[in-house]
Formats: structure tokens, C-alpha cells, sequence
């Protein structure tokens, strides 16, 4: 049998798009003949499904899964929100969450290749792009963790466009819920006052100042005006500050204290931000056809 080297499944991966292991398997299964494993890789349907890489992935759904003290937070794209419908889309995304959740990997890299089904996450992406037609990528993941005495709650909005984990330190599950039902729908950005950065903060500062003068307001008022306006800033990014969702009484910290907790962290997941989507022109794609 020829030694596989890592060169080759690096061209390998590099021509098909497939997972470090499932390269040196096909490798392995051609005596290191590569175009042999590509051959057998798209017999497979896997080379097939990497061609789609080009194709933008900006729908999807996100998920949370949890084991005990660890909770994973996932996000699976897919390029059409009816794709995203899928029982099998749902259920490929719910096993990655699940196996996050319990494997804890460092990174991506680590996460793609833990074993999964008959094969790794990343292969298991790829088989069901081969079998859907469309492009599906695993994008993003991140781990929480939390003590014996904390509580994870966590919300999904509209079936997972938006995800949102929280963790409390005390209080129970149920407020924890709420407060994960919160952040999916005012979207903080920051736990506490104290945590949000200080040259943001001065930077704020600075506009708001600026844009005082600009009212034509009194030079000595003016520090009074700043101040205030900084504070209702701070409540608006701060979990903490704003006023809480289910009764704006409250702020979210004085919903949470009345529970015996307070909060101590939340991820939220919005499927797709920060992925630019491919922007059809329909008279261009007419004419195209046409053509």
C-alpha cells in the first residue's frame, strides 16, 4: 500500500472540498491515486456537492443543544430558506449542535472533523448537499459554560432565525428562559455597562457632545446633557439596564434579582448577518436566458 501523504490529501481537499479524513480514506482506497479518489469521491456524491462552494449560503437556521454544564450554540446555513424547512436540514442541525455540545472542539477545523453518523460533520454537510442540491455549510458554533448552580435558558425565534442562550448565575430555569427570549428580541450587546469598551464609550461621549452644541444649547448645561444621554445610550446596548420585555417596569437586572440570580452571559445568533447575499438582478437573469 503507498504512504499517504499529507500533501496529497491537502490536493485532494483542495479539488473536492471534502473533510480531512474522508480525503485519506479515498486516498487510501486508490493506493494514492488521486484522481482515482476524486472518481470515487464523486461516485459518492461529495465531489459533486463541493463544486456548490461558490454559491452563497446566507439562509439557514441556528440551534442550541445542551449536555449538562455545557451548552453548544450552532449556526447551519443553507441557500434557499425552503431548504432551511427540511426535516432533514432541522435534523442535521440539531445532531451538530448535539455533538458540539458534547465533543466541545476548539475551533472549526476541530468541529468539522468529529465523527458523526457514519462519518464526520463536515462529510455529513457534504452528503446532504449531494442529496438536497443545494449548498449547506456549517458556519459557526460557540460554547458555553456554566457551574453547577447557574441555569442555561435559551430561546429560538421563528424556528431558529434567531438563537439566543443565557446563562444565570442562581434564579431558575424558567427566568432564564425569559431572559434568552429578551435577547432574541432587543438584541443587547453587552451584558453590563461595565463591559462595554472604553474607547466606545468615549467615542459616544465625544458625538454626543458634539452633537449638543450643535442644538445650540447652554455651554454650562451642556456636561448634564452629555451625561444623560450617555446613561439612556448604556441602557439601550446593556442587558442589564434595559427595560425588561415581559414587564418594562423592570429593568432585566431587577427581573433577575427578584429571582435570586443575576445574569452572567448570552450568546445570540442571527442566521446569515454579517454574509453578504447575492443580489439577483431579475431583468439581467431574463435576458441571460434569452441570450
Amino acid at each position: 500500500m503507498a504512504e499517504i501523504k499529507a500533501a496529497q490529501v491537502m490536493e485532494l481537499r483542495k479539488k473536492t472540498g471534502v473533510g480531512i479524513m474522508d480525503a485519506k480514506k479515498a486516498l487510501v482506497a486508490s493506493d494514492g491515486d488521486v484522481a482515482l479518489a476524486i472518481d470515487a469521491l464523486r461516485e459518492k456524491g461529495m465531489a459533486k456537492a463541493a463544486k456548490k462552494s461558490d454559491r452563497i449560503a446566507a439562509e439557514g437556521l441556528a440551534g442550541v443543544a445542551v449536555n449538562g454544564n455545557t451548552a453548544a450554540v450552532v449556526e447551519v446555513n443553507s441557500e434557499t430558506d425552503f431548504v432551511a424547512s427540511n426535516d432533514q436540514f432541522k435534523a442535521l442541525l440539531n445532531e451538530i449542535a448535539e455533538t458540539i455540545a458534547k465533543n466541545k472542539p476548539a475551533d472549526m477545523a476541530a468541529a468539522n472533523e468529529l465523527p458523526m453518523g457514519e462519518g464526520t460533520i463536515a462529510s455529513s454537510v457534504v452528503g446532504l448537499t449531494a442529496v438536497i442540491g443545494e449548498k449547506i455549510s456549517f458556519r459557526r458554533f460557540e460554547l458555553v459554560e456554566k457551574a453547577d448552580g447557574d441555569h442555561f435558558g435559551s430561546y429560538l425565534h421563528n424556528g431558529g432565525q434567531i438563537a439566543s442562550l443565557v446563562t444565570l448565575e442562581g434564579a431558575d430555569d424558567e427566568a432564564a428562559h425569559d431572559i434568552a427570549m429578551h435577547v432574541s428580541a432587543v438584541n443587547p450587546e453587552y451584558v453590563s455597562r461595565e463591559d462595554v469598551p472604553a474607547e466606545q464609550l468615549a467615542h459616544e461621549r465625544e458625538v454626543l457632545t458634539e452633537e449638543t452644541k450643535n442644538e445650540g444649547k447652554p455651554e454650562k448645561i451642556i456636561p448634564k446633557i452629555v451625561e444623560g444621554r450617555v446613561n439612556k445610550f448604556l441602557s439601550e446596548i446593556s442587558l442589564n439596564d434595559q427595560a425588561f420585555v415581559k414587564d418594562s417596569d423592570q429593568t432585566v437586572a431587577q427581573f433577575v434579582a427578584s429571582k435570586g440570580g443575576k445574569v452572567k452571559s448570552f450568546v445570540r445568533f442571527t442566521v446569515g448577518e454579517g454574509i453578504e447575499k447575492k443580489e439577483n438582478n431579475f431583468i439581467d437573469e431574463v435576458m441571460g436566458q434569452i441570450k
